[in-house]
């Protein structure tokens, strides 16, 4: 049988368009091996990784009407890529991606692509039809060679896993013991030698993929959300639910590319918060000029349940509130305030019919006057019906984007309402921040007017935490696993801060877990262009020096770094903006000590530390804090104690 061989060394070996050995593509430091062949009516593929086996046997397909079983496979086109990608509002503000593919026909109009990454793999179908595509369904195995631990979060939904916002904590064990029930991606396994993290980008028009295990071994099983049939609205915000689904997954344009399935690989945990796949694989910009976007730091009113104190007038949502908050952000640095729930009659859900009591119009005049923008929350549906009018309306008078909300799903419809707001906000120079709202899948580089994403089991959780879900820990997880997807809406800056043994879930008057210094490093260690202040702007007064040092911290870096950390246990993460440095650190319930060389620097220079690290009485105190300045250059090194539940922030500043 007569063999391909690529004159360009791309290290892809190939085989005419039928035959019986497999497709074997590598990555460019040869390190990654795929091998793709086709069995029983499938694309079957396995991965090693530096001569181990990571996955094997993994099927994948396609189960479309009218369509054929695969019986043979092509490769039709295989290339060697390396290209520098401009990365707006990202964790770097370019980065280089650089992999082999192979194309590989596999008849009757269906072809799959595989790109193999030094730190991943990612493979996705082709569909070249004219006609209209039902999905049945669609067949995603992830088959590990060896068990090892794992970390996967479940839907918080038993009678409808597929109905839930995306958020809980991770469940850590081996493999083989986790549960048989629905988890959402993104999700992670230790396999020896290397950790994979299973997630998805480019998801567009088609519903988005969990994994289910199988008890007992060691595999993941993707699992889709069928296309919906019939739907409901909650009487409470008038949101849209699903009632019964179809028996498909996908209704499409015959002629599509479908979602990339990807692998990250990764040797060390410092890797997982810097890896880029699911960046790099999503579909460029589709806005143009972005320059008009403006991310920064928000006053948050619903954390705090609008609870200012010693002021004249009854704090609610009220223009004399707004104005408040107008005030607090105004002198704090920061560049806007949220209107949260209330701001319209949610039962109603007409957006286009603000209350009274806010005075919008001279409200937003209001905020200019001071330098602070408005942004509106909104349920997904109740924006998405009047989607047109309302981003002209409330864009003329000078808002500046959408915190959109209770999307809970990710059906294909929901993900076609999400791309759909997306491109008429982007239209009307509207950004967003969307909750409520399933895992980022690359959308942010297609649309950068989304500049932040929930999915994540974020502050607003401590208000009701009854069964005291370990937060420090959680916090220190989903950082190596969540984050390397996207940006994380977390809403830190909590001013009452307990201790393990003092937290208690409160409503109006909520405290987080672990110490103030734990909630100040969040700024720095979470991709987050737009973040919040939680807190009520009253109980931020005599910390006017902390808010500040927030308030100076950078909203878009231009280079990240993981220096230190281990899953579940602590974090170090280094940015750059400029010729300055931030450095934020994060512990779980564990206190331990942390040295950090600062071989970063650029040699030569000298610089200002200014140090926010927990005092000597946090572990009896959460709030106790204390603050450093040193002179450091590039040999130096810094040795910071962390409490329980602990942190650090770190401003380093050119002299």
């Amino acid at each position: 049988m007569k063999k391909l061989i690529s004159i360009l060394f791309l290290c892809i070996m190939a085989v005419g368009q039928s035959w019986a050995k497999d497709v074997v593509v590598k990555s460019p430091d040869t390190k990654v091996n795929v091998s793709i062949g086709v069995k029983d009516g499938a694309v079957v593929y396995g991965v090693s990784y530096d001569g181990q086996q990571l996955l094997e046997g993994c099927r994948a397909a396609m189960q479309i009407d009218g369509m054929k079983a695969v019986k043979a496979i092509g490769v039709t086109k295989h290339n060697k890529v390396k290209q520098t990608i401009k990365s707006d509002f990202y964790r770097q503000a370019s980065f280089v991606e650089e992999y082999n593919e192979a194309v590989m026909n596999l008849g009757g109009g269906l072809s799959v692509t595989f790109r193999v990454y030094n730190d991943g793999v990612a493979y996705r179908f082709a569909t070249s039809l004219k006609k209209e595509l039902i999905t049945r369904d669609e067949i995603a195995e992830f088959n590990f060679a060896q068990d090892g631990d794992s970390w996967l979060s479940y839907s918080t939904n038993a009678k409808n896993e597929f109905a839930m916002a995306f958020q809980n904590i991770y469940t850590a064990k081996n493999l083989s013991q986790q549960v048989d029930s629905l988890a959402f991606l993104p999700v992670t396994i230790d396999c020896g030698n290397a950790k994979v993290t299973i997630t998805e980008s480019d998801l567009e028009a088609y519903p988005g993929m969990f994994v289910r295990p199988e008890k007992g071994t060691t595999s993941l099983k993707g699992v889709f959300a069928p296309y919906p049939k019939a739907t409901d609205k909650y009487p409470w915000r008038q949101q849209v639910y699903v009632t019964e689904p179809e028996d498909f997954i996908a209704c499409t344009a015959g002629k599509r590319t479908f979602p990339w399935r990807v692998m990250a690989i990764t040797t060390s945990d410092t890797q997982l918060p810097e890896n880029n796949l699911v960046y790099a694989l999503a579909s460029p910009s589709r806005i143009g000029d972005s320059s008009w976007i403006k991310p920064g730091k928000v006053a948050w009113d619903w954390w705090n349940d609008w609870g200012l104190k010693g002021v004249p007038f009854k704090a609610g949502i009220n223009f004399d509130t707004y104005k408040y908050y107008i005030d607090f952000a105004a002198k704090s640095g920061l560049q806007y305030i949220i209107l949260d729930e209330g701001w319209y009659e949610s039962k109603k859900g007409d957006i286009m019919n603000p209350i009274d009591e806010i005075r919008l119009p001279e409200l937003v005049a209001y905020g200019k006057s001071k330098g602070i923008d408005i942004v509106l929350w909104a349920v997904f549906n109740v924006l998405d019906e009047k989607l047109e009018e309302a981003c002209k309306t409330y864009s003329e008078i000078g808002i500046k984007g959408f915190k959109v909300d209770f999307m809970d799903r990710d059906d294909q419809t929901a993900v076609e309402m999400a791309y759909r707001i997306a491109e008429v906000c982007a239209q009307h120079h509207l950004f967003l921040d969307y909750h409520g709202f399933y895992k980022p899948t690359g959308f942010n580089r297609t649309y950068p007017n989304i500049v932040n994403v929930e999915s994540v089991f974020g502050m607003e959780e401590v208000k009701w935490n009854n069964d005291k879900k370990d937060m420090p820990l959680y916090d220190v997880t989903f950082p190596f696993i969540r984050m390397m997807c996207g940006p994380v809406d977390y809403t830190p800056g909590a001013m009452r801060n307990a201790t393990r043994a003092d937290y208690q879930p409160i409503y109006y008057n909520p405290m987080s877990m672990g110490t103030r210094c734990h909630q100040l490093a969040t700024y720095i260690v979470h991709d987050t262009p737009f973040t919040m202040l939680c807190d009520s702007p009253t109980n931020y007064k005599g910390e006017e020096a902390l808010v500040a040092f927030i308030a100076s911290l950078p909203d878009v870096p231009e280079e990240t770094r993981c220096l230190q950390g281990e899953i579940g246990k602590y974090i170090v993460t280094a940015r750059r903006k400029g010729g300055n440095w931030y450095v934020g650190g994060l512990t779980n319930w564990t206190e331990r000590d942390v040295t950090i060389k600062t071989d970063f620097l650029t040699k030569g220079a000298s610089y200002t530390a200014v140090i926010y690290k927990d005092g000597v009485n946090a572990n009896k105190n959460a709030e106790d804090y204390a603050v450093e300045t040193l002179s450091v250059d590039a040999n130096s090194t810094l040795t910071l104690h962390l409490a329980e539940g602990g942190g650090f922030a770190i401003k380093i500043t050119k002299k």
